[in-house]
């Protein structure tokens, strides 16, 4: 269970109690994964179906070493890592993870303003050369922050303009460019909303992929900050398959662990992604609130593995 102590009814209790409505509405539990978010799997638990590519991303686990969270996700059974510094990236190889998402500009100084072009150029065919180095399929890229004096219109126009210069380098690489959508509604943390940010529809994130008009061009579909800006999680991930290059998790409230303190049920979100026929990584994004971070990602995966 998480460390909180707080009584609170599990969803398996609650399915128990309601068994005969949930028959009548003709639910079929072969569809779901078998997992209640507030049990915990075994102490010694490694991912067994796999099915889903399981990654992390490293910011998250400070002030974690790095090397013990590779050493962690290894034991674990997740097959990468992500968001960590690029001299770690010969461990987490050691121990058999691969680099499932290579960075480049980050996420304030982005091409909806013209001047930050040379700059997000330059990162992100650094980026891209990276990925081809280490052999990660996708860069990750970002509208930037909405700046006084520069319109919506012209934003967009701005940030469709770089990423046709880029993508035929991203092209000829045999790398994806992935847009991350982030909210900005929550104001609580630096990491867990973004106030200000251009990107911050989903819908309107896929226009701007559509009008770069590449197949290396995608979307990072973070499952928490789409749940925030605009929910209906599922339907979207259906709707955008074809689209989406890579997935972020996290709970919801709190960007924290995937447990059932919030409000995001996983196991359906993870088989519908498995269906649409997507065989890229899905990284594990939370920020730990459990005494035990590696109990937390432990269960993560768990909750994951469908």
């Amino acid at each position: 269970m998480p460390e909180s102590t707080n009584p609170r009814v599990s969803r398996r209790a609650l399915l128990a109690a309601t068994g005969a409505a949930v028959a009548a509405a003709n639910f079929n539990p072969s569809q779901v994964h078998a997992v209640d978010q507030g049990d915990q799997p075994p102490a010694d638990y490694k991912t067994k179906h796999n099915r889903i590519k399981q990654s992390v991303m490293g910011w998250c686990f400070k002030p974690m070493p790095v090397e013990q969270l590779i050493q962690h996700c290894a034991a674990i059974g997740l097959k990468a890592i992500e968001g960590i510094n690029a001299k770690f990236y010969p461990a987490a190889k050691k121990a058999g993870l691969h680099i499932s998402l290579v960075g480049s500009h980050g996420f304030r100084k982005g091409p909806l303003n013209k001047a930050n072009h040379p700059f997000c150029i330059d990162k992100l065919k650094a980026g891209i050369d990276l990925a081809v180095e280490v052999g990660s399929p996708s860069v990750i890229t970002f509208t930037g922050m909405r700046e006084k004096g520069i319109t919506d219109e012209q934003a967009a126009k701005n940030c469709v303009d770089l990423w046709k210069q880029v993508i035929p380098y991203a092209e000829k690489k045999k790398i994806n460019l992935v847009l991350e959508h982030l909210n900005s509604r929550d104001d609580s943390h630096p990491m867990k909303g973004h106030p200000g940010y251009f990107g911050d529809d989903v819908d309107f994130c896929v226009d701007l992929i559509k009008k770069v008009g590449s197949p290396n061009m995608k979307l990072l579909f973070d499952v928490y900050h789409v749940q925030i800006m605009n929910g209906d999680v599922i339907r979207r991930i259906k709707q955008y398959k074809d689209l989406i290059g890579h997935y972020h998790t996290a709970g919801n409230p709190g960007r924290g662990e995937l447990d059932d303190t919030q409000e995001i049920y996983y196991p359906p979100i993870m088989k519908t992604i498995f269906d649409t026929g997507y065989n890229h990584y899905v990284a594990q994004e939370f920020i730990p609130t459990w005494k035990d971070p590696v109990k937390a990602l432990r269960h993560a995966a768990w909750v994951c593995d469908v």
